[in-house]
């Protein structure tokens, strides 16, 4: 399907240096926040217990904290709402065993006076089991980004391959940048979120790539500016088409599906905008700054072809005995 029945070449490079001041910025805001700020870790991976409440009329948070504040372990807890006015999330560092056999039956006893309240989950993970969550959740990153690179460097020449890691990076720590402003918890949930923002972000890069690689084939221009410009136009009703779907729907999911899913939907939909915006402004560009000459690949190609049509000969000329 097409947007667009004739194909324009739009001036994408025109905006590269704006684009690249843009990436700095984020980029490094976004270590700063990492640095500063850090995550919220959520009860997945820091450990602790999660209580999710329901009252049938709107949930007395004063009432209910007065309730916690004479407990030794609950005193510090936190108390927000989840969802609806009507539903309350409690979460502490402690576990079951510091509260009592039954910490749901334990908690439900202490806020009596405070109305009709349903115990309707209760999450415990112990700060051991956290802390191996996290290093699991780090290792599963870290062997999802090398599988890339490992991809990347065996499918494309040197600098589309670096350009490509690049975008991928920039890609991961802005998101996790946003992640941190905005204090969204990290739990499972946000880790297959990341995961999703890496594939994307390189599914959309490395389709703007082979365009690229064909535009230098079959574009009668040598500068490798133009190129880009025609291969990122020629690929702009994908682009739209995808990147605007795919954002509609967690736009949605985040609107609507409630907070057991807006982590996951916030993240994809940041991972989705920063993704399509690296792939034409940040991948595309560094192929300029790496020197990259159309006319030197070209004759690459032409070698390439020469030596595999010789080795094609070879194999022929042995098969029918002449050699």
């Amino acid at each position: 399907m097409q947007i667009f029945t004739k194909v324009k070449v739009y001036d994408f490079m025109r905006l590269k240096f704006p684009s690249l001041i843009l990436s700095i910025i984020l980029f490094f805001g976004s270590i700063f926040l990492l640095a500063t700020k850090g995550l919220n870790y959520g009860i997945d991976f820091s450990g602790g217990t999660l209580i999710q409440l329901k009252y049938d009329t709107k949930a007395p948070l004063d009432s209910i904290r007065d309730a916690f504040s004479s407990h030794e372990i609950l005193k510090n807890a936190s108390v927000t709402e989840f969802g609806s006015d009507n539903e309350v999330i409690v979460r502490f560092s402690g576990s079951s065993s510091d509260i009592g056999a039954d910490i749901g039956a334990s908690v439900k006893d202490m806020l009596k006076g405070t109305g009709n309240v349903e115990v309707r989950r209760v999450d415990i993970v112990g700060p051991k089991v956290g802390g191996e969550l996290r290093a699991k959740a780090l290792m599963a990153i870290l062997i999802s980004f090398g599988a890339i690179l490992i991809y990347i460097a065996f499918r494309f020449e040197w600098r589309f391959a670096l350009a490509a890691i690049i975008s991928e990076i920039h890609d991961i720590i802005i998101t996790m940048g946003a992640i941190s402003l905005f204090s969204i918890d990290v739990n499972l949930d946000t880790l297959a979120a990341i995961l999703t923002v890496l594939g994307y972000s390189l599914n959309d890069t490395i389709i703007i790539f082979d365009r690229i690689r064909e535009g230098i084939v079959t574009s009668k221009n040598s500068d490798i500016n133009a190129i880009i410009n025609e291969s990122v136009s020629a690929t702009l009703s994908r682009t739209i088409l995808t990147s605007g779907s795919t954002f509609i729907v967690v736009f949605i999911l985040y609107m609507f599906g409630g907070d057991m899913i807006n982590g996951f939907s916030f993240v994809v939909m940041v991972g989705v905008i920063i993704g399509t915006f690296s792939s034409v402004y940040t991948a595309s560009p560094f192929l300029v700054w790496f020197k990259f000459k159309a006319n030197d690949y070209r004759v690459k190609l032409s070698e390439k072809m020469k030596a595999k049509k010789e080795r094609e000969r070879e194999r022929a000329m042995y098969e029918k005995g002449v050699v």
